[in-house]
């Protein structure tokens, strides 16, 4: 299952951003983090992938969502202009801003590459 992120819980289980200034993961697995909103089509097409994805790789990594809509703060933080955007979160180095609509095997593809994961 993909998890809902609010400013509160993104602070706590990845980057508290209003606390450090530099790159400090707080999870304790890989990550991605969804920037979407309900409007946008290309984010529906997304969600029932990342949704799969989660269960596949489940206890290999968290898959989040954040509504840019309602998470404002958040979308500011990161940039975020276009949607879907997602934040992918290696363990043990600097997030990666990847933007589009991605296929199955290309986000795969990315678990693998960037995220240093295999099913």
């Amino acid at each position: 299952m993909t998890e809902l992120l609010t400013k509160e819980t993104f602070l706590e289980k990845v980057f508290n951003f209003e606390k450090n200034k530099e790159w400090k993961f707080e999870g304790n697995k890989p990550c991605i983090i969804d920037f979407y909103a309900d409007w946008c089509g290309p984010c529906k097409m997304v969600a029932p992938i990342l949704e799969e994805l989660s269960e596949e790789y489940k206890g290999k990594v968290d898959i989040y969502k954040v509504d840019t809509e309602v998470e404002r703060d958040l979308s500011t933080a990161f940039g975020i202009r276009s949607i879907p955007s997602m934040l992918l979160v290696p363990m043990d180095s600097q997030p990666q801003m990847s933007q589009g609509a991605l296929p199955k095997h290309q986000l795969e593809e990315i678990m693998k590459d960037v995220l240093k994961v295999k099913k």
